[in-house]
């Protein structure tokens, strides 16, 4: 038997994890799907003592005597979020997020994303590769999953808050699982972005006849089968997040929200079924921050958390997609439901497409090999 101590990666530059099929978006949601049914069976692993932790995030002080050192203005993200995935992925990494508002002003995306995939064993690394396209699309999956298990089979109304990458991803994701929508009722901040979201869907999705630009998140909202609220903003005053009213939601609407989120006292009644894409995340995070929690992260399902502690949800009425994915808890139960849904982003998403584009790299012959060590100088 002859051994190497070699070690080889495989480096993914953007281009080269497109031609990988990063950007398939119905193989994306087909593998989150199963990514769900191994996280109902526990055969995952994130960071934190439960093992659900979104991940290990740099903060840095309002005021330091370091002149050099980052502000906290909006945004400003610098994260490690690792995770091993069991089953036919077997596979752990890390993806590491740099992220500041301010990177718009000089050309550049939002966040800036590096993701490697390492061999659970030996910890070697597999894969080094671009993630902003990985992370994108993994985030508009999610919702896929939840309209695939959740929406109307007759969905035919999107109502989009945020013509942005995240919006783009999430409309992607609800077109590859409700093939009937033919509407698009959209809001956005500028007209720049609206005229490059517009043009975006008319070459895209030719099936989507009426794009309706409107003026209010109200608006948004009426008349929607799926509702996604994907806009980023200043955490801190949940009276400032995109709100929903009961009154403005469609019976037999399906929200999937995976950004900032407030609700009303309507929306908080047990009528309404509440499904989270992991319950631990939420406890993770709900233990790891400041009381009320929803003022330091703004997703609805932190929201759900603080409903918990004040005693005004029952905790066995917060659904996991995992359990509903497995065939455990039941779909849609009736057209009349409605259902909101929170999307907080995971580790192991990232492990779970990483790992299906790594090895249609490798099929594909695509990437760059490169070298660690021919034999490690210390061992």
């Amino acid at each position: 038997m002859t051994t190497t101590t070699r070690i080889d990666f495989l480096y993914l530059s953007e281009q080269d994890m497109i031609r990988a099929g990063v950007t398939d978006m119905l193989a994306c949601v087909n593998t989150m799907e199963q990514m769900f049914a191994l996280l109902h069976h526990g055969d995952y692993r994130m960071a934190g003592p439960n093992s659900d932790s979104h991940g290990a995030m740099i903060t840095f002080p309002k005021d330091s005597p370091f002149p050099s050192m980052p502000k906290p203005t909006a945004d400003r993200r610098m994260m490690a979020m690792p995770a091993y995935l069991g089953g036919d992925f077997c596979t752990a990494g890390v993806k590491w997020y740099g992220s500041n508002i301010a990177n718009r002003d000089k050309g550049l995306p939002r966040s800036i994303l590096m993701f490697t995939l390492n061999d659970p064993d030996t910890g070697a690394p597999l894969a080094h590769m671009s993630a902003n396209l990985l992370s994108a699309y993994r985030t508009g999956a999610i919702p896929g999953v939840g309209a695939r298990h959740l929406a109307r089979k007759d969905s035919k109304v999107i109502g989009l808050l945020g013509p942005g990458v995240m919006g783009k991803t999430t409309v992607a994701a609800f077109m590859a699982v409700c093939p009937q929508v033919n509407t698009l009722k959209l809001k956005g901040r500028g007209q720049k972005s609206l005229d490059d979201f517009t043009r975006w869907i008319r070459e895209t999705y030719p099936q989507i006849t009426t794009i309706d630009v409107v003026d209010s998140i109200e608006a948004v909202v009426r008349g929607s089968d799926l509702v996604t609220y994907c806009t980023s903003g200043e955490t801190g005053d949940p009276s400032s997040y995109p709100l929903v009213k009961r009154e403005w939601v469609k019976p037999g609407a399906f929200l999937a929200m995976p950004a900032g989120c407030s609700i009303d006292s309507g929306m908080e009644r047990p009528d309404v079924r509440k499904v989270v894409d992991n319950t631990g995340l939420y406890e993770a995070w709900f233990e790891e921050l400041p009381k009320p929690a929803h003022n330091h992260v703004p997703l609805v399902g932190v929201r759900f958390m603080d409903m918990i502690a004040e005693g005004s949800l029952p905790a066995e009425q917060l659904e996991d997609i995992g359990k509903i994915v497995a065939g455990v808890a039941p779909g849609r139960l009736d057209d009349e439901e409605i259902i909101i849904m929170s999307v907080g982003g995971m580790p192991v998403e990232d492990v779970a497409w990483g790992t299906v584009v790594y090895r249609q790299a490798v099929e594909r012959g695509v990437g760059v090999r490169l070298n660690l060590w021919e034999s490690p100088a210390l061992s």
